[in-house]
């Protein structure tokens, strides 16, 4: 009989050991997606407002592209990360054009109803996914395994 011989390298250490290293640049998503809800909510906010700082009109534009993405990023969560990607972004681009088509249909085109408008479904949206996994029944953990 013969016996084989595996030797463990350091490539083939578990990926735990790399998550739980300390320091900075551990996470960076949280910080990421803290900055761009500054960023999303000030361009919300300076377009509501009217104001003329220059940096409006980037803000703005990302709130209107990164809210509705947000929320139905959030809605697929059953999705892949990239399929969820592409389809939270041509949602996002459906979204602000539908609620441009609308008001244009209507005759009452206005930046701030268009923004509102936007931020609503963005925030309609958040909360019915955020309802959905709050009433779904959390799954049962056996008792013979120890979570740390």
């Amino acid at each position: 009989m013969q016996r084989l011989h595996t030797e463990t390298t350091a490539t083939t250490a578990p990926r735990d050991t790399e998550r739980a290293r300390p320091g900075p640049g551990r996470d960076l998503s949280p910080l990421l997606a803290g900055a761009a809800t500054a960023v999303g909510g000030i361009g919300a906010v300076l377009a509501l407002t009217g104001s003329d700082w220059p940096l409006r009109g980037p803000f703005t534009l990302f709130f209107l592209f990164a809210a509705p993405a947000a929320a139905l990023a959030a809605a697929l969560s059953g999705l892949d990360p990239f399929g969820r990607l592409i389809a939270s972004v041509a949602g996002a681009i459906v979204v602000n054009m539908l609620v441009a088509q609308g008001m244009l249909a209507l005759h009452r085109w206005s930046v701030t109803v268009g923004i509102a408008a936007v931020g609503a479904f963005s925030a309609v949206t958040l909360l019915l996914v955020l309802l959905r996994r709050r009433s779904r029944p959390e799954p049962r953990r056996s008792a013979n395994r120890q979570d740390a």
